[in-house]
């Protein structure tokens, strides 16, 4: 019979370090795999570098806009730049103009510029 209370004497010092054991390695798996543990942290720095990068892609974009919208202004009219829109867009070329390649431009008349409904060919 003096074996119960020998265990239970022993296990008054075993319980306690195996309690804080427990405990430590419950916050350490947490700290590294929870929600706002290392790996999660590391993801989410991924994911920052990566909007980065599509940040950067966006803002030379946004600024090649802006370039060409001011040139467009009533103030800076780029005289090239309104050829080309004028081309593109309704397909309009001048009377006196050459389209190099296999393009194809609806046919319609507009302001001095002669539709042009044709392929030219190189010789």
């Amino acid at each position: 019979m003096t074996l119960i209370p020998e265990l239970k004497r022993r296990a008054r010092h075993v319980v306690g370090p195996l309690i804080g054991s427990l405990l430590v390695a419950y916050f350490a798996y947490h700290a590294v795999e929870g929600d706002r543990g290392i790996r999660a942290w590391q993801r989410l720095d991924g994911e920052v570098a990566e909007a980065r990068v599509v940040r950067d892609r966006l803002s030379r974009e946004q600024a090649a806009f802006e370039k060409r919208v001011a040139m467009l202004r009533p103030d800076s009219l780029d005289a090239d730049l309104l050829e080309e829109r004028a081309r593109l867009v309704l397909g309009f070329v001048p009377s006196d103009g050459l389209i190099m390649g296999a393009a194809t431009v609806p046919t319609a008349r507009l302001a001095g510029l002669t539709s042009v409904r044709r392929t030219i060919s190189a010789n």
